[in-house]
C-alpha cells in the first residue's frame, strides 16, 4: 500500500492565501499549500464561474492527493459604492472647491458627478464627511438636497471614472448582500466553500440574512471594515461563526492611528467568545513586487500572532503578485518562528480568559491545564461539529490540538482553526476505542512517539453532538 505524504505544520497561527491570476494553476496552488497556506480564498469581486470552479476543482484534488482537509473562503463583493463618469474620463479637484453630487447620470466635469446611490443622499447630514478612491480625496457635505449634496472638498487631486465611496458618517439602509452576491454566495456553496466572507457588514441584521440563506451549509465569516460595524460588534460576533479584521476598507474609514485598536480589540473580544479571527489586508504588501517584505510588515504579523488571531492572511500579494510563494513561505516562516519565542507563550498566556460556564467548557480547560501539567504531546478532541475543537482552541493550549471528526466538512472547517490538526476519522461508540483511537492518530499523524502521554476529550453517549464531558491521559502504544 502507498504511504500517503504526511503533511504537518510546525506552527499554531494558519494561513490564509487568496488565489488569483498569479496563482491558478494546479502547479502553483500545490506549491502554496507545500508552503503552508492551510486556507484558500476565493475572491468573487474578480473572475468568472468558470474561474472560481476550476480552482474548486483543483484545490479538492490536492486535499485528496494530500489527504489533508483544505478549507475554502469564498469572498463576496457586498456593495460597492460609486461615482459616475467624466465626460473627460479624469478631473482634478482643487481643495476649498465647492463640488456636487447628484442622481443626474450626465458625464461628470470639474463641478460635479453623478452619485446612482441615493441612499447616501438620504442618509447624509450636514458636515458629514464622503471619501472618495480610497480616501485620497475627502469632501464634507456644506448642503443637502432630495437629489444632490453640495460639498466642499477639504483634500483634493486626480478622480477618474467610477472611483469608490466610503461613507464612514452614516449607517446606510441598505443589506449587505446584492443580488450578485446572493448569486455568487448560492455558487460557492453548491461547490463545497466552507466559509462565506460578507462584506459590507453593518448591522447583526446583515448576518442573520447570510445565514438564513446558508442555512447551515457552511460558515459565516463576517468581515469588519465598517466603523458601524464596531459599534455593534458584541451583537455581530455573537451571530457569526468567524471573523475577518478587513483593515483595507476599514483603514479607509477609520483614521489611521484607530486600526490598530480595532484590530485589538476584535482580536480580543472574538478570542473571549471562541470564535476564529483571522487578521488580513496588507500584512507583507511590498511582496507583491519584492521578494522580501518590509521589516514593519514582518513586524505586523507577529503583532497579529502575539495577539493570538486564528490565522492571518495574503491578498495580492498571492493573488496578484510576483512572488506568491515567497509570501506565504515568508509569512510560514515569521509565523512559526514567533511561536518558538518564550515571549509569545508568555503573552497568550496573559491574555487568556475564564472558560465558559459549562460542562464542554470546562473539560476543554481542563484538558489544557493537564496537557500542560504532564507535558502532553497532543490533546485529542473528538468533535461531529467542531464544536468541542473551537473550545480547545479558545484554551490557545501549549500542546497542539488533534481533532478527530467523521465529518470532512467540519475537518475542512476546522482549517482556519488556531492550533487544531483536523483529521477525519470514523466514528468511535466507547471510550476505549476512543482512546485507542486517538493514541494510533497521534502515532501516524507524527504527533507522539511510543510511551509518550496524550489528553483525550469525548462526549459520553458517543454520537451525540454538543456532550463533551470526559476526559482521558493515556500513554501511546
Amino acid at each position: 500500500m502507498a504511504v500517503r505524504p504526511r503533511l504537518r505544520r510546525r506552527r499554531r497561527t494558519k494561513i490564509v492565501a487568496t488565489l488569483g491570476p498569479s496563482s491558478s494553476t494546479t502547479e502553483v496552488i500545490t506549491r502554496l499549500f507545500q508552503a503552508g497556506a492551510d486556507v484558500f480564498r476565493l475572491n468573487f469581486s474578480h473572475g468568472s464561474y468558470e474561474d472560481h470552479a476550476a480552482r474548486f476543482a483543483i484545490i479538492r484534488e490536492l486535499e485528496e492527493k494530500f489527504d489533508r482537509p483544505i478549507g475554502i473562503l469564498a469572498d463576496v463583493q457586498g456593495p460597492k459604492l460609486r461615482v459616475g463618469r467624466f465626460s473627460g474620463g479624469r478631473v482634478h479637484l482643487q481643495t476649498g472647491q465647492p463640488f456636487r453630487l447628484d442622481l443626474n447620470a450626465t458625464p461628470g466635469n470639474a463641478q460635479r458627478v453623478n452619485l446612482p446611490h441615493p441612499e447616501i443622499i438620504e442618509a447624509a447630514s450636514i458636515g458629514a464627511t464622503l471619501l472618495l478612491d480610497d480616501g485620497k480625496l475627502r469632501l464634507r457635505v456644506a448642503h443637502k438636497r432630495p437629489d444632490a449634496l453640495e460639498t466642499e472638498v477639504v483634500v483634493g487631486g486626480p478622480l477618474s471614472d467610477r472611483k469608490g465611496v466610503n461613507v464612514p458618517d452614516m449607517v446606510l439602509p441598505i443589506p449587505a448582500l446584492t443580488d450578485k452576491d446572493r448569486a455568487d454566495l448560492e455558487f460557492a456553496v453548491t461547490h463545497g466553500a466552507n466559509y462565506i466572507g460578507l462584506s459590507f457588514v453593518q448591522r447583526p441584521e446583515d448576518v442573520e440574512e447570510a445565514k438564513q440563506l446558508i442555512n447551515g451549509r457552511c460558515w459565516v465569516m463576517v468581515k469588519l471594515e465598517k466603523p458601524q460595524a464596531l459599534d455593534n460588534l458584541d451583537q455581530i460576533l455573537a451571530l457569526t461563526d468567524a471573523v475577518m479584521v478587513a483593515r483595507g476598507d476599514l483603514g479607509v474609514e477609520l483614521p489611521p492611528e484607530e486600526v490598530p485598536l480595532a484590530q485589538k480589540r476584535i482580536v480580543r473580544l472574538a478570542r473571549q467568545l471562541g470564535k476564529p479571527v483571522v487578521v488580513a489586508t496588507q500584512m507583507l504588501e511590498s511582496m507583491i513586487s519584492a521578494p522580501a517584505p518590509t521589516r514593519a510588515e514582518a513586524s505586523d504579523v507577529a503583532t497579529a500572532v502575539f495577539d493570538g488571531a486564528d490565522a492571518v492572511m495574503l491578498s495580492g500579494e498571492t493573488a496578484a503578485g510576483q512572488y506568491p510563494y515567497e509570501a506565504v513561505n515568508m509569512m510560514d516562516r515569521i509565523v512559526a518562528r514567533v511561536e518558538q519565542d518564550a515571549g509569545w507563550r508568555a503573552m497568550i498566556d496573559a491574555s487568556h480568559t475564564a472558560p465558559e460556564n459549562n460542562a464542554a467548557a470546562a473539560i476543554a480547560a481542563a484538558a489544557a491545564q493537564v496537557g500542560h501539567t504532564i507535558g502532553a504531546k497532543a490533546l485529542v478532541a473528538f468533535t461531529a461539529s467542531g464544536s468541542t475543537a473551537l473550545r480547545m482552541a479558545r484554551e490557545r493550549p501549549e500542546p497542539p490540538i488533534i481533532g478527530l471528526t467523521p465529518n470532512q466538512v467540519t475537518a475542512r472547517q476546522m482549517a482556519v482553526v488556531w492550533g487544531v490538526h483536523a483529521v477525519v476519522s470514523p466514528d468511535v461508540h466507547s471510550m476505549t476505542e476512543a482512546v485507542s483511537r486517538a493514541c494510533r492518530m497521534a502515532l501516524t499523524e507524527g504527533f507522539a512517539a511510543h510511551g509518550e502521554e496524550i489528553v483525550v476529550t469525548a462526549g459520553v453517549p458517543f454520537g451525540t453532538a454538543g456532550t463533551t464531558n470526559a476526559l482521558r491521559v493515556a500513554a501511546v502504544k
